[in-house]
């Protein structure tokens, strides 16, 4: 049986192994600092929560390598507290590794450029049947 933890930092370093950093040497993809395990961790088991947000289509991936509510009407009027404290949880992580990941490079600038390469292999990632923002801002099934 796959560790889900295991697997999801796997996905992690895979995908920052493919990071193109506008022309600056690769981020160092063995990077293990406490605060970028912590925050996996959580994001990990956040996920679990929100797949069934995303698979209703309630929730989808935008193009800043966030998460949003795309269609609350997807979701019973019981529930849309709850997932907006979870997706506010979400992007709050999601914005420290990203800023967590440029600082233990030694390079804290080049965090739009991890936060956008983030963006794109998360929209890569997804499932069929999720929703994503395109570059315009458009929302689009997988």
């Amino acid at each position: 049986m796959v560790n889900p933890l295991a697997l999801s930092r796997y996905i992690l370093l895979m995908l920052l192994a493919l990071m193109p950093l506008a022309g600056h040497t690769q981020a160092n993809i063995e990077i293990d600092t406490p605060a970028i395990i912590s925050l996996e961790q959580r994001m990990q088991q956040r996920h679990n929560q929100l797949n069934t947000y995303y698979a209703r289509g309630a929730v989808g991936l935008t193009r800043d390598g966030l998460i949003a509510m795309r269609d609350a009407n997807e979701l019973p009027l019981s529930a849309r507290q709850s997932v907006n404290a979870l997706i506010a949880a979400e992007n709050q992580d999601r914005n420290a590794l990203y800023r967590e990941i440029a600082r233990a490079n030694g390079h804290p600038e080049w965090e739009a450029d991890i936060r956008s390469t983030f963006a794109q292999r998360w929209i890569e990632l997804a499932r069929p049947g999720w929703w994503y923002q395109s570059a315009s801002g458009s929302w689009v099934r997988k």
